[in-house]
């Protein structure tokens, strides 16, 4: 682990301890004058995320990908997200969870052991372990990284949402399924997060670019993403703190730092065939911490906020033991 990479963790958790202080503080209101965790959370949601997201796929240069690598990364974490999303319906179908199991449940576990911190954490950590080549492939898979994980994950949460209301028979018969399916591929298309980035991409194939104004509007709007979404996470562990999260937080980290990575690794390497520095960095991008998106998630759909805070919180600080677990893992392989 380089200083570099540990002064960017520490920063991380000073600028999270910031915004625990200012929710213990009451510095951002009383409780009875509204919640502070579900105000940053909306307009995170709302505004800068869609910014963000908009502005990178309108900018991306499609024909640079590296094609081979982006597959080669995002196969085995979609099958991983894939299975701890399946096992989560799986669990929420036993009588004794059906009455506490909210349906947003299962895509909100699959966010928090499969979303990285490739932005905070990664681009440092990438810059200084692999140099400017490593950080080009990292650059590459974190372009995708958001529109392709939260894309599924969206889809998935709105098919449990309607499968809810139709439960508890807001639709029925043919013209129920109908409406049923017609609404949930609306809110998966008309959503902060999937509409942009179908917006961004639909204008990247006009070729005309982006206004000067409107880029640097999207750029301002979207650099306020990283420093709202860690103060985010500060003040939603002061409202739930991480007493009696801990066996589920414990969980999702190590399916975060030790499942996820593993995964990557034995698919990439030896079902895809990536070697040398193109499979470090696929590794070490699925061994990267808990991303705050997790909590945005979270947020969104009202569920395991405390949850998931707290499996954010302990996987960062975690990934400075199992970051060293990996590398040395690559070097073996590489030796």
């Amino acid at each position: 682990m380089t200083a570099t990479v540990l002064a960017k963790l520490m920063a991380l958790f000073f600028t999270i301890g910031l915004g625990w202080l200012a929710a213990r503080q009451r510095w951002l209101g009383k409780p009875e004058e509204g919640d502070p965790a579900r105000l940053l959370g909306n307009l995170v949601f709302y505004l800068f995320v869609p910014a963000l997201l908009f502005r990178t796929t309108a900018r991306l240069e499609l024909e640079q990908m590296p094609g081979a690598t982006l597959v080669a990364f995002f196969v085995p974490v979609l099958a991983v997200l894939l299975l701890v999303y399946g096992s989560q319906r799986f669990r929420a179908r036993r009588p004794a969870a059906q009455a506490a199991a909210a349906p947003a449940t299962p895509a909100t576990r699959a966010i928090t052991a499969t979303f990285g911190n490739s932005l905070q954490v990664g681009v440092p950590f990438a810059a200084a372990v692999f140099g400017e080549t490593g950080l080009a492939i990292h650059i590459a898979l974190v372009s995708l990284h958001a529109l392709v994980l939260l894309t599924v994950l969206t889809a998935l949460v709105e098919m449990d949402l309607a499968r809810a209301a139709a439960a508890r028979g807001e639709g029925g018969g043919l013209q129920g399924l109908l409406r049923t399916l017609g609404q949930t591929a609306r809110n998966t298309v008309i959503h902060p997060v999937v509409l942009p980035v179908l917006a961004g991409l639909a204008w990247n194939l006009t070729g005309l670019g982006l206004h000067p104004i409107v880029d640097e509007s999207l750029l301002t709007l979207g650099a306020a993403v990283v420093p709202l979404c860690l103060v985010l996470i500060g003040v939603t562990l002061a409202a739930y703190g991480v007493r009696g999260q801990w066996r589920g937080a414990l969980g999702l980290l190590a399916a975060k730092l030790l499942l996820l990575p593993a995964v990557v690794l034995v698919v990439a390497h030896w079902g895809f065939g990536l070697s040398g520095l193109p499979l470090n960095v696929v590794v070490m991008m699925a061994a990267l911490p808990t991303g705050s998106n997790a909590l945005i998630f979270a947020q969104r759909y009202e569920t395991l906020q405390a949850e998931t805070t707290a499996t954010i919180v302990l996987s960062t600080a975690a990934f400075a033991l199992t970051a060293s677990l990996w590398l040395a893992v690559l070097a073996q392989m590489n030796a």
